[in-house]
């Protein structure tokens, strides 16, 4: 990395942090990105298996292809559901990642609202998954920048734990501006048990939810002021992230996103961390001399997404698995080869192998077997969507 692109990510961050407290900072910010991973256009988004998507914040698109995206062709995403079945949290992918490159192009989705936009490839950071939906920052990459590269994805993953931290944070915070003479009495009325620590890892300030929790002792306790956690082996990586805070936001890393803390009987809740050391929050930090605000909430269980358990049940090949979920969105064979930019032929194969694996043999009965695995009393699976 040259000094120049070392000067220029740390700029990106600590915008990105700016960005949890100020939510008027969030264009800019994904302007910034596109700069940085060097795309047309960039957004925040969260979709979901109910072929819905919710645009927190976007930079450079069309809003007109964007209101045609939410009304129509979501269906007819082919990637959409390999995005949200393969994406784990963390994840940095594209769209040859999820499928081949090749059935995109050859899609009615690409022809009629990708290309005319000259979209060919995008480059998504996923920062939540649910076993019904994700939320990403996604950059698309327009044809004169040509496919996702590898610097293209370097630089995404150098950002997308920052992303990650923010939104969750953003969430937790969940207010337009935190002036710094306010700071102490907004965490106060936060449901988050919420700390503010100092380089030694010294409780400055914590709120009632954080007070009962120290006094629990179950999952944080206080040991001559300082926090730490109550189980030994997961302490040393809250420590050293608070020490990375004091050296500002590109210090804190990956380390931070989400430090698991994990109780004795097997209860686990998550750190988020957001140091207090530069940019806008600065002025915040110093107020109560802190180098980071700390949220400790009950981990989200992590569950298995339905049509990855359907597809592995019944033996399902990635194409056939389009097929299905096609046919369920879409309707008959020639509307989803027409949406895959396949020949009918090749999707009655597939669909034939479709039924033979799940013993059906109407199409009807494949709508019915996906609800099935959809419907959250049908196993362990949730239909929130989850989003910046």
């Amino acid at each position: 990395m040259t000094a120049e692109e070392a000067r220029e990510l740390s700029d990106l961050i600590g915008d990105i942090y700016d960005a949890a407290l100020d939510r008027d900072r969030w264009l800019g910010v994904l302007e910034c990105t596109c700069r940085y991973v060097d795309g047309v256009t960039s957004v925040l988004i969260s979709q979901d298996t109910a072929m819905s998507a919710q645009f927190h914040y976007s930079w450079g698109d069309d809003p007109e292809y964007t209101k045609s995206y939410n009304e129509t062709y979501i269906k007819l995403n082919p990637a959409l559901v390999p995005f949200i079945v393969h994406a784990q949290t963390d994840d940095v992918i594209a769209l040859s990642d999820v499928m081949p490159y090749d059935e995109f192009l050859a899609s009615r989705f690409y022809k009629e609202w990708a290309r005319p936009q000259g979209y060919i490839d995008t480059v998504h950071a996923t920062l939540n998954k649910t076993s019904m939906s994700y939320a990403a920052v996604a950059v698309a990459r327009h044809e004169r920048q040509g496919l996702v590269d590898d610097q293209a994805r370097r630089r995404m993953r150098l950002l997308a734990p920052h992303f990650r931290r923010a939104v969750e944070v953003g969430k937790v915070l969940s207010l337009h501006k935190v002036e710094a003479a306010a700071l102490a009495d907004t965490l106060d009325g936060l449901a988050t048990a919420t700390f503010l620590v100092d380089a030694d890892s010294c409780i400055v300030h914590a709120n009632k939810q954080a007070l009962a929790m120290l006094a629990e002792g179950k999952v944080v306790r206080a040991a001559a002021r300082r926090l730490a956690a109550a189980n030994p082996e997961t302490d040393r990586a809250l420590r050293e992230v608070f020490a990375a805070a004091g050296a500002g936001d590109a210090a804190v890393g990956i380390n931070g996103i989400a430090v698991p803390l994990i109780t004795r009987d097997g209860d686990r809740h998550v750190a988020h961390v957001l140091p207090l050391t530069s940019g806008a929050r600065k002025q915040a930090g110093t107020e109560y001399s802190a180098v980071a605000a700390v949220f400790v909430r009950k981990a989200d269980l992590e569950l298995t997404h339905p049509v990855n358990a359907l597809a592995e049940s019944y033996k399902l090949t990635p194409a056939e698995l389009r097929v299905l979920m096609t046919i369920v969105q879409v309707g008959g064979v020639p509307e989803v080869a027409l949406v895959l930019g396949v020949s009918v032929p090749t999707v009655k194969t597939q669909l034939r192998h479709v039924f033979e694996k799940t013993g059906t043999n109407r199409q009807a009965d494949l709508v019915k077997l996906v609800v099935a695995y959809m419907s959250p009393l049908a196993g362990s699976s949730s239909c929130t969507v989850g989003g910046p």
